[in-house]
């Protein structure tokens, strides 16, 4: 089983970037925690601060995974385009938030992608890749 991990704009400076809401741990180890928990599945890990490749990569994984972890950070809130690629896609899309969005600023209240993803969560950390696996691994029959 395959499984995709995009992140979007600024989640490369997990770790670094405002600890005091999106903790202390870079994706690295976050990703070596989730090749340890699940061992059966090969993750295909992507980042990018640039939303046409972001498009890119959900056209691309859309069509070879089982399922996609998507956070799109910042643009959540403003793309539709994002929206619109992962409609056309294949492989049912997860959308992760290690912050808790409906409690921050308003404009972060507005997604353009959880429309057209099968679930979201939100505010649970880093927590909520793992989750979103376990979710793909109980619903393989979209």
């Amino acid at each position: 089983m395959k499984i995709g991990i995009i992140n979007g704009p600024n989640l490369n400076l997990l770790g670094i970037r405002e600890p005091q809401i999106y903790g202390n741990q870079g994706f690295d180890s976050v990703m070596e925690s989730l090749r340890t928990r699940f061992p059966q599945i090969e993750f295909v890990y992507f980042q990018s601060n640039v939303e046409g490749e972001l498009i890119n990569a959900i056209q691309d994984l859309g069509f070879r995974v089982e399922g996609i972890v998507f956070n799109p950070g910042g643009y959540t809130h403003t793309s539709v385009a994002l929206g619109d690629a992962i409609a056309a896609i294949k492989a049912p899309v997860l959308e992760v938030h290690i912050s808790n969005i409906h409690a921050r600023e308003e404009f972060r209240k507005i997604s353009h992608v959880s429309a057209k993803c099968v679930g979201s969560i939100s505010g649970l950390g880093v927590k909520g890749y793992e989750l979103a696996v376990e979710y793909i691994l109980g619903n393989q029959s979209f």
